[in-house]
């Protein structure tokens, strides 16, 4: 898919002073950690080309922090340079509707974009394609990441010096852990930290505004606690469901599924 996309402009930017205590403690936790983790610098402070097209909303986050790596995985980025639709993007619709923040084969966490490219909620997508909630917002996010980061941090450095380790155990103990503290709940890989399933319903019972043209069903995530998950393969419909696209409203806390 083209690296170059269509975004809507002028877009509502995510204000920097909304992550700016996020972005000091994740830079901060950097800082202490530098054995175990590194930043991937923002747009504006890095030396080399990036060939990434972040969304407009991101201009500002983007700009100061380009993601996180974590012994040699990259457990966020700001800075997706190949975008594809398939695997867990598969019934996500237009590119410019969503942004990746971590990826892996088969799973994804990323960011809702509005028709407008307004950034809203972040949710997860796991092998089943069901959607699970991660965050209101990015902010949210970012801090629920950092929890998840710390913790994983202060295990590593209870094994001791990283020199001291065996590489290949410290990395796979540092997978697990933030699998263990954030991934697995939001990608479906752990079913006992499955959280509520937000049933879906008919366009003209929902009591959505502005519901998009060939609405199948609607899942509404706005009183949904994190973990929350909305089935894609759960709705009926006729021909391959494989062909049915999502359309967020209310900020991404509002799932649309359209037919093919």
């Amino acid at each position: 898919m083209n690296n170059s996309l269509p975004w809507p402009e002028p877009a509502e930017v995510l204000p920097l002073t909304a992550a700016r205590p996020v972005l000091d403690r994740l830079s901060s936790l950097v800082t202490t950690h530098a054995q175990d983790t590194a930043l991937i610098p923002g747009l504006a402070v890095t030396e080399e080309e990036v060939a990434a097209d972040p969304p407009p909303a991101l201009e500002q986050i983007g700009d100061e922090l380009g993601g996180i790596v974590l012994r040699g995985r990259t457990v966020l980025t700001l800075q997706i340079e190949d975008r594809t639709d398939e695997g867990p993007y598969t019934l996500l619709g237009e590119a410019t509707s969503y942004y990746p923040l971590y990826e892996t084969e088969d799973s994804a966490v990323i960011l809702a974009l509005g028709e407008d490219g307004t950034a809203g909620a972040v949710h997860g997508i796991g092998e089943d394609l069901a959607l699970r909630l991660a965050a209101a917002d990015l902010p949210t996010y970012l801090e629920h990441l950092a929890d998840a980061l710390e913790a994983t941090l202060t295990a590593l450095a209870a094994r001791g010096p990283a020199e001291e380790d065996v590489e290949s155990e410290r990395d796979e103990a540092a997978a697990q852990l933030m699998d263990q503290h954030l991934f697995a709940a939001l990608l479906g890989t752990d079913e006992a930290a499955d959280g509520p399933e937000v049933p879906w319903q008919a366009p003209s019972s929902a009591g959505i505004v502005d519901i998009p043209p060939g609405t199948l069903a609607v899942a509404d995530l706005r009183a949904a606690p994190v973990g929350a998950r909305a089935d894609l393969m759960e709705v009926e419909a006729p021909g391959d469901p494989l062909d049915l696209r999502v359309a967020w409203r209310e900020r991404g806390l509002v799932v649309a599924l359209l037919g093919g």
